[in-house]
């Protein structure tokens, strides 16, 4: 019996430490633990991702370029900014004449994202180690403000939220991921699952907030803020 009890202790803690440090990747061991975990495989990133050029510029470039078309200088923020997912996706559209500036807290994968695109961007793009919930931006600064595949891992996405849009110029676009997979239940607290994000965004008083199908576990979603 001793040994039964023994077998299930260690599996227990086995899928605690699964739960903690792999599905959600630190968030709820501090943002020290999170930015630790993303520089340790920050050269691997790109490859554990294996992004698809055609399928990023479908669901991001192009439709971005298509959204800021008024504009012929967009100012765009990228949050949580990663290797430079979002900003790989804009500067390979022919149409983007805008700058791009990233922010993340994880130094390696913000010199991972420089490194893909220093020849591409040039000095359009600037990137910033930076924490999301306290953008040292004035307001109203970016034309566009964009966060992808990260707000389930953010300690209070709800302030992280609050300052995308304190920083969006009126009539400027936000384009968020929310999760929405199986395991969206794995993120207590956050706002995971269809419906929750999109309803924080209209008390806000976003217009046109609406979400699309994007990959197994995350939809799109995309919000303007009223002129």
């Amino acid at each position: 019996m001793l040994y039964l009890y023994l077998a299930l202790g260690i599996a227990l803690l086995g899928g605690l430490l699964y739960w903690l440090l792999i599905i959600t990747e630190g968030t709820y061991l501090g943002t020290r633990v999170v930015i630790f975990l993303y520089d340790l495989v920050a050269t691997r990133y790109d490859g554990i991702k294996k992004l698809v050029p055609a399928y990023e510029s479908f669901f991001l470039g192009a439709p971005l370029v298509r959204a800021l078309g008024g504009n012929p200088d967009p100012l765009v923020l990228d949050v949580a900014s990663g290797t430079g997912r979002l900003a790989q996706a804009l500067f390979a559209e022919p149409g983007f004449t805008g700058k791009v500036v990233g922010v993340d807290h994880s130094r390696r994968m913000l010199s991972e994202a420089l490194r893909a695109l220093r020849k591409r961007a040039g000095e359009r793009l600037f990137l910033i180690v930076q924490d999301a919930a306290a953008l040292g931006f004035q307001d109203a600064a970016f034309d566009c403000v964009t966060c992808l595949e990260a707000l389930e891992f953010m300690g209070n996405p709800k302030r992280v939220i609050d300052e995308m849009v304190r920083v969006l110029k009126p009539g400027g676009v936000l384009l968020l991921s929310n999760r929405v997979g199986k395991d969206a239940w794995a993120f207590p607290g956050r706002m995971c699952g269809r419906g929750r994000l999109e309803g924080y965004l209209r008390q806000l008083g976003l217009e046109d907030v609406h979400g699309e199908r994007w990959q197994v576990h995350y939809d799109l979603v995309w919000a303007y803020k009223p002129e």
